[in-house]
């Protein structure tokens, strides 16, 4: 049965090679990964002068660095001399400069060139010309975001956009003053699944009454099927017995000051494309960062943040924590058991969606849109 076939209530999904297929990986990879802004690393992570952290961004390894005057950085970690890796340290720390371990090729933390062996007898080589590859980037939400591309799309038209589009109005975020939170609790995942296994999971909840009987008793609508997503504007209200976001619904910490009243008791959910889940609850925000490595594999960061009172006394946080771990833990096994599939032929042509994921559908479009687009701005 062809996608024009199928009965009004369903629509088709994107065939099972776009979850297995390394040529579509690699499209997806300069086209989106490569080409957007991509949330990178949390601000606070590098909290001194020296600090840097690396990154895998599509098919690039990215560093980023604070540098003396406490401005962050990015650059493509690789040397300008004979392309050696200048970092292969997740995170660390230096003094006053990168230097390339092959060849000793010296970088200051704003990326110019500024020492390397025998350069006085090379007075031709202009050391302005053989610095990083600098990368653009933006702060927000207390997160640097990247974008590889030679000249960005505009951050307020793709990643406000997106928040701007689940909330209804940008505004709307600012209530959680997400860049003052403090980092409760961070958890790696090492998912065995496509990236877009893990979005699609998010953006619906027509499984929430099968795997996640903790999270629908704190949003008991979530039974119902219909995601926050689903609605624009819409949070999923917190049960008539339920104190807080939390494992067993008991009360939580401080609420965040800017919260207003028809945000509290209420649990959003939100999209960014391509790699950034934020979900914001009256006492604290959890931020998920996907790093996709191959078309059947992807890390995803969970922050937990609040308060930064809250987190400096050493309040029990663990029944909020555990509960999205829960939901976590619960997604990612989805996922990966739909992944297992993704290559039988009965997925050659995809599978459903039903009304209440007829959303997914745009999201399928979209990707759709920008592989079988006949340019990227991708740094070459």
């Amino acid at each position: 049965m062809t996608a024009t076939e199928l009965p009004a209530s369903l629509m088709a999904t994107l065939p099972g090679q776009h979850y297995t297929d390394p040529a579509i990986f690699a499209l997806e990879q300069s086209r989106i990964f490569e080409s957007m802004w991509f949330c990178a690393v949390r601000c606070d992570d590098l909290d001194k002068p020296g600090a840097f952290q690396t990154v895998q961004i599509g098919r690039e390894s990215v560093l980023v660095a604070r540098d003396r005057g406490g401005r962050l950085n990015a650059f493509l970690n690789v040397c300008r001399h004979r392309g050696a890796r200048l970092c292969t340290e997740e995170q660390g720390e230096v003094k006053r400069s990168l230097q390339c371990p092959y060849h000793a090729w010296t970088y200051g933390l704003d990326g110019k060139l500024i020492a390397a062996p025998n350069l006085q007898g090379m007075p031709d080589v202009d050391r302005s010309e053989y610095g990083l590859h600098r990368l653009h980037l933006r702060e927000w939400l207390g997160y640097a975001w990247v974008c590889l591309a030679d000249e960005p799309p505009s951050f307020e038209d793709t990643v406000i956009a997106d928040v701007s589009a689940r909330l209804g109005d940008e505004g709307e975020i600012d209530a959680y003053d997400v860049a003052s939170l403090k980092l409760g609790k961070r958890i790696r995942y090492d998912v065995k699944a496509n990236w877009k296994q893990i979005i699609e999971n998010f953006m619906e909840c027509y499984h929430c009454a099968t795997i996640h009987p903790e999270l629908t008793e704190v949003l008991p609508e979530f039974a119902d099927g219909f995601a926050a997503q689903y609605y624009v504007g819409h949070g999923a209200e917190f049960g008539s017995d339920v104190q807080g976001f939390t494992v067993d619904g008991s009360e939580g910490v401080q609420r965040i000051p800017g919260v207003g009243e028809h945000q509290d008791r209420r649990y959003y959910a939100i999209t960014v494309r391509p790699q950034v889940f934020v979900n914001l609850v009256p006492d604290h925000v959890i931020l998920h960062r996907m790093f996709p490595l191959t078309p059947e594999r992807t890390l995803v960061d969970c922050d937990w943040l609040y308060l930064p009172e809250v987190v400096e006394s050493g309040q029990d946080l663990s029944r909020s924590v555990e509960l999205f771990h829960r939901v976590n833990q619960q997604d990612f096994d989805a996922c990966e058991r739909c992944q297992l599939a993704m290559g039988s032929r009965s997925y050659a042509n995809g599978g459903v969606l039903v009304p209440s994921e007829h959303h997914i559908g745009a999201f399928h479009e979209w990707v759709r849109e920008r592989i079988e687009s006949t340019s990227d701005g991708a740094a070459r």
